[in-house]
């Protein structure tokens, strides 16, 4: 099965820290799934979910947009239930659906195709980035600089956090995850390794920290073991673990964001 790199949770990803098992697929022979991404934030919405059908990875990177499903997502906290409208081929927006709040569960449904498919969504407390910093490394006589993220991780809370790295407006292509197992209540200094981009003097650096729910912190966490995000992950690729039900491929996620921008200076 190829994965969607039409879709942010298909990119690569680099992985903090890593121990959940995946089990392996034939990706050239396996069928077609439905593939699934939405997120609700506490930022103004409208949001919106993308479906697409995936292909073998033998052929070409074009994944068909999913028209005609019935989706909707409702507030369960609320009580409220919005049904989203199709607003291009295999793209559906809220209409209604109240800014998403911390605390509040949402509940995805989708029909199509004479399936159903369900996702269930808690957003937690917001955790705000106070800055960004860099470290300058040299290995192997090459010399590269990080970014590294500055934080107050809540005590007797468990945290789980994913980052998004744009340099010079440019999004990298890799979500960075991050869990307070071993590093409850403590201020984080996280250092985000990243082996295809660098940062030179000058450049602006726009850090995004987005909170999510366990559930959803396992998919990115196990997606970056089938792209071979962690190094100590040698497993066949695999699927990530979804939080969709009917085996979909993809997530449904209620978080909150932080995001803070740092210029590299000499």
């Amino acid at each position: 099965m190829k994965f969607l790199h039409s879709l942010g949770f298909f990119s690569l990803f680099l992985v903090f820290e890593s121990c959940t098992k995946v089990i392996s697929v034939n990706l050239n022979n396996a069928a077609p799934q439905i593939a699934i991404e939405g997120n609700i934030t506490n930022n103004t919405g409208p949001y919106q979910i993308q479906i697409i059908k995936t292909v073998n990875f033998s052929e070409s990177n074009l994944f068909p947009p999913v028209s005609g499903a019935v989706v909707a997502i409702t507030d369960s906290t609320l009580g409220f239930t919005d049904t989203l409208l199709e607003s291009s081929p295999g793209i559906y927006t809220t209409q209604h659906l109240p800014t998403g709040a911390p605390g509040h569960t949402y509940q995805l449904f989708v029909a199509v195709n004479g399936q159903t498919y369900t996702a269930s969504s808690t957003m937690p407390q917001p955790v705000i980035l106070d800055s960004v910093s860099f470290q300058l490394n040299n290995r192997f006589g090459d010399s590269k600089t990080n970014p590294i993220v500055n934080f107050q991780d809540p005590v007797n809370i468990a945290n789980f956090y994913t980052f998004t790295e744009y340099v010079n407006s440019k999004m990298i292509n890799q979500i960075f995850v991050f869990s307070d197992r071993l590093s409850d209540g403590k201020y984080i200094h996280q250092q985000l390794f990243n082996d295809s981009s660098y940062i030179n003097t000058g450049d602006t650096i726009l850090l995004q920290m987005n909170c999510v729910d366990n559930k959803v912190w396992n998919f990115f966490n196990t997606l970056g073991q089938v792209t071979n995000g962690n190094n100590f992950q040698s497993t066949a690729p695999s699927n990530p673990l979804s939080n969709i039900s009917n085996n979909a491929l993809g997530y449904f996620s209620a978080s909150t964001l932080s995001s803070k921008t740092s210029i590299l200076n000499e």
